[in-house]
């Protein structure tokens, strides 16, 4: 069904607007550095937060009000589209591709735990609870890292549209895209030093971007999407019930 592809869609508009709009909050109330401020001759150190600037990254960004609540909206909203985007894909591949059901089914798990780790960074404020947001975002990078490699690899095993020469070369450049700048990004925050900070930064909004352009690429799938396959994997589940209840 057609409207399917709204879903991807509007996936990856309600991430980028949402968190560029924060950024502009941030920015406009003076809690963030400017993007393309590389001085950081006003960047807040050690205990100081007041009359100075943060580095721009997506959760200091959210770290004060009134930005910090479109913050924790924009999070919890991506999260569970991101969640039901996870579980739509698997219904597909399990509907046209059963054989290849065990690499979906990680994947699965991979996208789910990136959602809750998402979830709990949203809600976590990075000022105040910054180790609790910092190790959600931590498990929710890491395992979109290992997400996309999966969906990749079902890209090229699995023909859902027809279309996957032209989709896989273009997720596997993007998934290597995301891989290699998640490094790049954990070695960059680790630093002290302002421009590697604001650095990290701006690799952190790549890292945003290349996610959001590589879920987008999946209005191709959602194209071919149809609700009787949430419902035949909801009935295969149902139908397994009887027979665990047997074996125990």
């Amino acid at each position: 069904m057609v409207l399917w592809i709204l879903f991807p869609v509007s996936l990856s508009l309600v991430s980028f607007i949402g968190t560029w709009s924060v950024y502009g909050l941030a920015f406009s109330n003076n809690h963030v550095c400017s993007l393309s401020d590389w001085g950081g001759h006003n960047y807040c150190s050690g205990n100081q937060s007041n009359g100075c600037c943060f580095a721009p990254t997506i959760s200091s960004s959210g770290s004060f009000a009134p930005e910090n609540s479109l913050f924790t909206a924009t999070i919890n909203a991506g999260s569970f589209l991101f969640l039901l985007f996870c579980i739509f894909h698997h219904a597909h591949i399990m509907e046209r591709h059963a054989c290849h059901s065990m690499l979906s089914k990680f994947a699965l798990v991979f996208g789910v735990v990136a959602a809750m780790g998402a979830f709990a960074a949203g809600n976590c404020n990075p000022y105040y609870l910054s180790l609790l947001h910092y190790l959600g975002a931590a498990i929710s990078f890491t395992c979109i890292c290992f997400y996309t490699v999966l969906l990749t690899a079902l890209t090229k095993k699995c023909a859902l549209t027809g279309f996957e020469k032209v989709l896989y070369p273009l997720r596997i450049i993007s998934c290597v895209a995301q891989t290699i700048v998640t490094i790049c990004y954990t070695c960059l925050f680790a630093q002290e030093e302002y421009y590697y900070l604001h650095l990290s930064a701006v690799v952190e909004w790549m890292l945003s971007v290349n996610l959001e352009l590589f879920e987008l690429s999946y209005a191709v799938e959602f194209w071919f999407f149809s609700s009787f396959m949430i419902s035949n994997l909801l009935r295969k589940r149902e139908e397994e019930k009887p027979l665990i209840m047997t074996m125990s």
